[in-house]
């Protein structure tokens, strides 16, 4: 039985029936519908945070292990990207110094600046796109080892050569000079002996008794053997590859020919005085790419420190040339 209210109203003084409006009564609807829907939903918050459902713990341990797949993947990665550059550092500045080679142009592997935004952007990324940008990755450094590997295998190269570049590189005076009187005049600017005005002198003169023998000064093969009319009358010229060559001049005579391959050591003619010579000596020159350089610098396997510092000032006198 539904209970009846009632309120003494003090004006009629009599007790009264209390009717509700229905504004108010629909007003409580709403408030307890509120009350309810808020209520449910705090209590679902509460519910799925703190207590997953069977399937999104699974989802959630799935989602941890491939994060510790990821974390570990990335820290691999960062590892041999770490390793792939001291590797990229030695091969430029230690193997490719040894073997004086240019080393490797940045364009050839990936720029530093780029691999660093590609990090300083992994933790904004989403999960295909940490996919993406693992594959990226990844290619960047196949890109790396692959360009690494040819590197590895010119320096490879380079060490098989080693041995014939040491041979073909001048290394002993082209006369028996042990006590080192022989060298009469240096290279550089030098008074000429004919026209008495200051002229380039482009080899070293070594004053020696005419017959004595001349050595060719490394491996290769004689390119010019005879008098050309040039001024160094009886000449010779070695081609030793790697854009070494040396001239030897005013022989009296000649012992090598064209197209002959000498050793180191070996005689290849006498000293004498033909062409613009003033005397018995022995011209000579050393060319690397087609200009001449100081000879002095190529003594290095028959001298001592102490030889070759009291040669390189006997050279470095400013006297007059013998031609």
């Amino acid at each position: 039985m539904k209970k009846v209210k009632y309120f003494y109203n003090t004006n009629t003084l009599r007790y009264e029936k209390l009717v509700t409006p229905l504004r108010v009564k629909l007003l409580r609807v709403f408030s307890f519908i509120a009350a309810v829907a808020v209520t449910g939903f705090l209590f679902m918050q509460i519910a799925y945070r703190y207590f997953p459902s069977a399937n999104e713990k699974k989802l959630l341990q799935e989602n941890e292990r491939i994060q510790d797949k990821f974390d570990l993947v990335q820290q691999e990665i960062q590892q041999m990207s770490k390793q792939l550059r001291e590797i990229e550092k030695r091969d430029n500045e230690v193997y490719r110094s040894i073997f004086e080679a240019s080393p490797i142009p940045d364009s050839a592997r990936a720029k530093m600046m780029e691999k660093q935004q590609e990090e300083r952007l992994i933790a904004t990324l989403s999960d295909k796109e940490l996919n993406t940008s693992i594959i990226n990755q990844i290619k960047n450094l196949s890109s790396r080892l692959f360009a690494q590997s040819k590197s590895f295998n010119a320096v490879e190269n380079m060490v098989k050569n080693k041995e014939a570049l040491l041979a073909a590189t001048p290394a002993i005076q082209p006369v028996s000079n042990k006590d080192l009187n022989r060298l009469a005049s240096g290279f550089g600017y030098r008074i000429d002996p004919v026209y008495k005005t200051t002229k380039f002198h482009a080899g070293l003169d070594f004053a020696a008794p005419q017959g004595s023998p001349v050595y060719a000064t490394a491996d290769g093969v004689v390119e010019l053997a005879g008098n050309t009319g040039n001024g160094y009358g009886n000449h010779v010229v070695i081609n030793h590859g790697f854009s070494y060559e040396t001239l030897y001049g005013h022989m009296v005579r000649i012992k090598a020919r064209a197209g002959q391959k000498v050793r180191r050591g070996e005689v290849i003619g006498w000293v004498g005085s033909t062409g613009k010579s003033t005397g018995p000596h022995l011209h000579y020159e050393v060319h690397k790419n087609g200009r001449e350089i100081n000879p002095i610098y190529f003594f290095y396997n028959d001298l001592t420190p102490e030889q070759f510092d009291r040669l390189l000032k006997i050279a470095a006198t400013g006297n007059q040339s013998f031609d």
